[in-house]
């Protein structure tokens, strides 16, 4: 099969491991009609968190991504799901709407802080200087542990959903 990108590999990741504190956080978490500076530690104050990296909106894997997420009904867990990505909250809002995702809200970090703080930053092929965050997915629970997680290690790659499934039935 042709396909009309490239695999690319990349670089070692230095992301926190299971069992370890995730990183906080407060940055602008966006649905469909607002936002507001969130924390992470605000939303594990209320339960598990799933916190999902992806690339900048319009990318197609993040098209995928929240696409999968949304029809494995990932809203129905007891765990909120959230995501993270450079895009700004304007390009969040827009991207919820247009793409049926509304039951979920997406972090902004267009200084792409967050990714770095878990050690997941990747530069754009062709775009020195600009970065974005790798494909990830972290189960976090009510005490900031990271009970399971997944990292991408080539672009494009997408999460063993299954797999984060079971992880989040467990908590």
């Amino acid at each position: 099969m042709k396909l009309s990108f490239d695999v690319v590999e990349l670089a070692p990741a230095d992301h926190p491991e299971i069992g370890e504190k995730a990183p906080d956080f407060t940055r602008p978490l966006v649905n469909d009609e607002f936002w507001e500076d969130v924390s992470l530690s605000e939303l594990t104050d209320d339960g598990p968190v799933v916190l999902v990296f992806h690339p900048m909106d319009g990318d197609f894997p993040a098209t995928y991504i929240w696409q999968e997420i949304r029809d494995r009904g990932w809203d129905e867990y007891d765990a909120e799901v959230v995501g993270l990505s450079i895009s700004t909250p304007y390009e969040h809002a827009r991207f919820l709407e247009e793409w049926d995702v509304e039951p979920f809200r997406l972090f902004s970090d267009p200084g792409n802080g967050v990714a770095e703080r878990y050690g997941i930053a990747h530069e754009l092929d062709g775009m020195a200087g600009i970065e974005e965050p790798r494909p990830a997915v972290f189960v976090i629970d009510e005490d900031r542990t990271i009970e399971t997680g997944w990292v991408a290690t080539e672009w494009p790659e997408f999460p063993p959903y299954d797999e984060i499934e079971a992880a989040i039935e467990d908590l």
